[in-house]
C-alpha cells in the first residue's frame, strides 16, 4: 500500500471525481475508482518508490498542501476515472514536478495501474 499521509485535515469533495482538490496536478487513473483510496494503492498493486509532487489548495480550510502523487504499479491499467490536470506541471527535464513520466520504474514490473494523491504537509511559503 502507498503511505497514507496526513489524516488530520478537514476535507470536502468526492475522491472519485477529477475535480477533487488533491488532484490539481494528477495524471492517470484515480486509485479511488480502482479499489484503493485517494491515498492508498489497491490490493495487488505496489506504490512506486519515486513520485512527483504538487501543491493544491484545500477549499475546506484555504490552505495549500504538498501532495505526493504516487503511481500504483504491478497490474495493468485500471481504465476507470482517468484524470489529467496539469497545474504546476513542469517539463520532463524537471522530473519531480512532471506528471508524464512512467513512475513505476524501480518496481517489480513497469506496469502502471493507477495514481494516488497523498497529503504530506502544509505549504508554508
Amino acid at each position: 500500500m502507498a503511505r497514507a499521509g496526513r489524516t488530520d485535515i478537514k476535507e470536502i469533495g468526492d475522491p472519485q471525481s477529477c475535480d477533487y482538490w488533491r488532484y490539481c496536478a494528477i495524471d492517470g487513473f484515480l486509485c479511488s475508482c480502482c479499489g484503493g483510496t485517494a491515498s492508498t494503492c489497491p490490493p495487488g498493486s505496489e506504490p512506486s518508490p519515486v513520485t512527483w509532487v504538487g501543491t493544491c489548495e484545500n477549499p475546506a480550510d484555504g490552505k495549500r498542501y504538498i501532495i505526493s502523487y504516487n503511481d500504483c504499479c504491478g497490474k495493468g491499467g485500471c481504465g476507470r476515472c482517468f484524470c489529467n490536470r496539469n497545474e504546476g506541471d513542469k517539463p520532463a527535464y524537471y522530473p519531480p514536478k512532471n506528471n508524464d513520466i512512467n513512475w513505476c520504474v524501480g518496481t517489480k514490473t513497469n506496469a502502471y495501474h493507477c495514481s494516488t494523491a497523498v497529503v504530506v504537509g502544509v505549504d508554508e511559503s
